[in-house]
């Protein structure tokens, strides 16, 4: 020890060298490291140099284990606290210090690293007793009752009405409404379906459809309720794939809501009800995919004859659905469901008897379809909207008109073989399909506002004619 020790011990008044405090007479705690009590002398305790190994730093009084005045176990320090790590702490340069208390050396004993694997170990240990416990619980290892859903009682029946607004709602709305039909004849035999339109037994549907039955073939209507009646072709319209038949001998037939469709908007939830491989009464649901969509589908020929203004959408729509109503929320119909996209196909799309559901559906809107089904009532012919000019895609874009008939709409517009319309009032015409299907979905004697490429704007009043069924 040097004189500038702050460790070193004065004789005559020993003190702890962190705490300050004067060692208990008898020494500290019990532990004296080298000190000679006095007990009863009351005096100073006298201070002899401990025996340390050189590289362990342990006591030979203690068994050869580092000396640690303040216990692992929590022994009592001088300041009434307890100190869980040991003291005092290594000597940075590997020498026990020679008077004062003993400083242990490093490095630490190899003892240590044998209590921490030990601790490691159980650790591993109590985590594998959770993870058994765990599997225990989930393979019936709980020590608590069985219990089994069996003898659970049955909930309450539900009770009231669908939520507005819902897929339920539609469906308890509509399926009274809609009939699978049946039909037959010299060419074949098929099944749709259609939905009722008034008490005395009119039915919407598709002319694609009913056509191989239009020719001296038979319908048969099916009800929800599994009545059944024949029905006849009131009158049909190939060029919008319409038609509307009618059964006799079934009374309270309810009729379904017509809705609108110049206000659809993509993204609006809708309902489609029809039967699909003949599974009457199928109800499924989805979204306006697009609008305005010109398909090509129905009928025998698949040219612009069956030209349609769809709406498309993805609610699920197979083979016999073609002919159901497509409805929103409110339950209110706002198309026929007619045609479906096939990936055989390539593109455009094909009548909803054939092919499978790949998402895309196509149905003739409401608005079309209601004008052209009251015509037929009214006259048993349909009329169709039409301005008298052959046309063709145009190589820029847009429909390129050919030959224009003598006395039609068009020539007295002043539109001229050649010219492209690019715009029917704001509406974009990129193609002759459009073109056709735009013109479709006007009634006639409605006017509308042609832009050509060239600048020019022509105001075209619409013609109607009536449309001879093949």
């Amino acid at each position: 020890m040097t004189e500038n020790d702050p460790n070193a011990h004065d004789p005559a008044a020993p003190r702890h060298p962190e705490t300050g405090q004067q060692p208990a007479q008898g020494g500290w705690a019990g532990h004296s490291y080298g000190e000679q009590a006095q007990p009863e002398s009351g005096g100073a305790p006298q201070y002899s140099e401990p025996s340390y190994h050189a590289v362990t730093g342990a006591d030979p009084a203690y068994g050869g284990q580092t000396a640690n005045p303040w216990s692992a176990q929590g022994a009592q320090m001088p300041s009434g606290q307890t100190q869980q790590s040991v003291y005092p702490p290594p000597n940075p340069y590997g020498q026990p210090a020679t008077g004062g208390y003993p400083v242990a050396t490093a490095p630490e004993p190899k003892r240590s690293g044998g209590k921490l694997l030990a601790g490691v170990a159980l650790v591993a240990l109590l985590v594998g007793g959770v993870a058994g416990g765990t599997v225990g619980y989930f393979t019936g290892g709980s020590s608590g009752p069985a219990s089994n859903a069996l003898d659970a009682p049955k909930p309450a029946q539900q009770t009231g009405n669908a939520p507005a607004g819902s897929v339920e709602a539609v469906a308890q709305k509509l399926s009274p409404s809609v009939v699978e039909l049946q039909v037959s004849g010299q060419q074949g035999a098929g099944e749709g379906s259609g939905f009722v339109i008034s008490t005395d037994g009119y039915i919407l549907t598709n002319n694609h459809v009913v056509e191989v039955a239009a020719n001296g073939g038979q319908i048969q209507a099916v009800f929800q309720d599994g009545k059944k009646a024949a029905a006849k072709v009131v009158g049909r319209d190939p060029t919008t794939d319409i038609a509307v038949v009618k059964v006799n001998g079934v009374s309270n037939l309810t009729p379904v809501e017509l809705g609108r469709s110049d206000d659809l908007r993509v993204g609006q939830s809708v309902v489609a009800i029809g039967s699909p491989f003949e599974l009457a009464g199928t109800v499924t649901s989805g979204i306006v995919s697009s609008l305005h969509r010109p398909v090509r589908a129905g009928g025998s020929s698949g040219d612009q004859t069956t030209v349609m203004d769809a709406v498309q959408t993805d609610a699920a729509i197979n083979p016999g659905n073609s002919g159901g109503p497509l409805a929103n929320m409110s339950g209110q119909v706002i198309g026929i469901n007619s045609a479906i996209y096939s990936p055989q196909s390539g593109s455009g799309g094909q009548g909803a008897s054939e092919g499978g559901n790949v998402g895309i559906g196509f149905a003739i809107p409401i608005d079309q379809a209601r004008r052209t089904a009251d015509t037929i009532i009214k006259t048993g012919q349909a009329v169709q909207t039409y301005i008298g000019a052959e046309v063709k895609d145009a190589p820029q874009g847009g429909a390129e008109l050919g030959a224009i008939k003598p006395g039609s709409p068009a020539e007295k517009a002043g539109l001229k073989a050649g010219d492209v319309v690019t715009k029917i009032d704001d509406r974009p015409i990129d193609s002759a399909d459009t073109l056709v299907a735009a013109v479709r979905t006007r009634a006639p004697d409605e006017k509308a506002t042609f832009t050509l490429a060239d600048g020019r704007t022509v105001e075209v009043t619409f013609g109607g004619q009536p449309v001879q069924p093949n």
